[in-house]
């Protein structure tokens, strides 16, 4: 009897604490490099959107040593970062039709490549290879004010046309998207 109730006891407490467990594995915004996302909305009504996790820096030098120059980077954390266009886009000059992708970059010294991948629902570290390319695209890079301790991407919206950009450490702005 007394191992009945033991057991009973036992599954009792596993009933009432593995939702909750699984309730706080499964909310997001409690990682470490929690989720963040960057929308435009251009005047003729086209939208892109961007989902990433946004690491931190915590002090570390990133660029050039964590993420070592002239390798692809899965521009994020956690979960690839997916770039969604509700309709046919200018990436840098290159047609993107309408559709998700996985957008990952090459960060130098001195300038960037976004890649824009077709293959998707990857997990963050894992780069399709060029064969699954839809585009790469040259972007600059200047220096912030101060060190950014969170990852970012954002764009800057002008008439119609988005810029892209991303901070963490430095600055990078790519080309208009239209």
């Amino acid at each position: 009897m007394k191992k009945f109730a033991l057991l009973t006891m036992v599954l009792f407490a596993v009933a009432v604490l593995a939702p909750a467990q699984m309730s706080m594995a499964q909310d997001k915004s409690k990682r470490p490099s929690p989720p963040a996302s960057a929308e435009c909305k251009f005047s003729d009504g086209k939208t892109i959107k961007i989902d990433y996790s946004s690491p931190r820096a915590k002090g570390r030098k990133i660029f050039g040593e964590l993420v070592p120059y002239g390798k692809v980077w899965r521009a994020g954390a956690n979960e690839a970062t997916t770039f969604v266009a509700d309709s046919a886009v200018v990436v840098g000059g290159k047609n993107v039709p309408a559709g998700s992708y996985t957008i990952f970059a090459v960060p130098e010294a001195d300038k960037w490549t976004l890649i824009i991948s077709k293959k998707t629902g990857e997990w963050g570290t894992d780069y399709p290879g060029e064969g699954e390319d839809l585009a790469r695209v040259a972007m600059s890079v200047s220096k912030t004010g101060a060190p950014v301790e969170n990852f970012s991407i954002g764009f800057d919206q002008a008439g119609s046309k988005c810029t892209l950009h991303s901070a963490l450490r430095y600055f990078h702005r790519g080309n208009p998207q239209n």
